[in-house]
């Protein structure tokens, strides 16, 4: 038994980690690139973006519909998680073969209408891949210095009349948000960090304690010997005081 057990526990350890490397690895067909991604807990979902220093959010959301003729969605909530409130980009495969990409102001549960919404979209455009994906771009102005925001994302299996029809409620549709951090930093930027002006490293060397200098096991030796020699002849001292005392 203590050898299957072994076994068992050796394969999950060698297991792969999907939630840390599927959205890595994933490779845009226009050869697009982002800075940061996230592999979603919900919907065999990815998000992979960029927040520019210009206070925009690149995004590209990936995703396999409920069904082919289905569309894929994500948003953020600005006043709560869930999905009323959301400000919502819904992609679908229009009855004509074209791909189409719109915004929503999501109200309701029930029906929802194409509308504008509060965060500045630009560059528009989604792909139906040939793994099953849509993938959704876009660019939305959400301010500079944004720490974090709440994420909502879906999926639906069929479009009536250019208009998303409504999800289904399962464990996985219900679930389907996030927080994403940002931390306010601007992660477009790759460039790395200048050189100190002196060329050397700001990092602390072992032992030494910031803003000071380094000691040598040269220098701390030395200090380690005359500390000994000090206790000797402060010892000899004391000695010689009592003997001159007793005569």
């Amino acid at each position: 038994m203590a050898i299957p057990l072994l076994f068992l526990l050796l394969s999950i350890s060698l297991a792969p980690s999907h939630a840390a490397t599927d959205c890595a690895s994933y490779k845009f067909s226009n050869n697009k690139t982002f800075d940061k991604c996230s592999t979603l807990a919900h919907l065999s979902a990815s998000l992979h973006w960029t927040y520019n220093s210009d206070g925009t959010l690149s995004i590209g959301f990936i995703a396999p519909p409920a069904a082919p003729s289905g569309w894929v969605a994500w948003g953020i909530n600005p006043t709560a998680t869930g999905m009323i409130g959301t400000q919502a980009l819904i992609a679908f495969k229009q009855s004509n073969g074209s791909m189409a990409v719109n915004t929503y102001n999501i109200t309701s549960y029930k029906s929802i209408q194409q509308s504008p919404i509060l965060y500045e979209p630009s560059n528009l455009s989604s792909e139906f891949g040939s793994d099953g994906n849509i993938v959704l771009f876009a660019t939305l102005k959400i301010g500079k210095s944004v720490e974090s925001l709440n994420q909502v994302y879906q999926v639906g299996s069929s479009v009536t009349n250019g208009v998303p029809d409504e999800h289904a409620f399962n464990t996985d549709n219900l679930n389907s948000k996030a927080e994403l951090v940002l931390s306010g930093t601007n992660f477009a930027s790759k460039e790395p960090a200048p050189a100190p002006s002196n060329g050397r490293s700001e990092a602390a060397a072992p032992g030494a304690s910031s803003g000071g200098n380094a000691s040598s096991p040269a220098a701390g030796a030395n200090a380690a010997w005359r500390s000994s020699v000090s206790g000797l002849w402060s010892i000899f001292l004391v000695l010689l005081v009592g003997c001159m005392v007793r005569f």
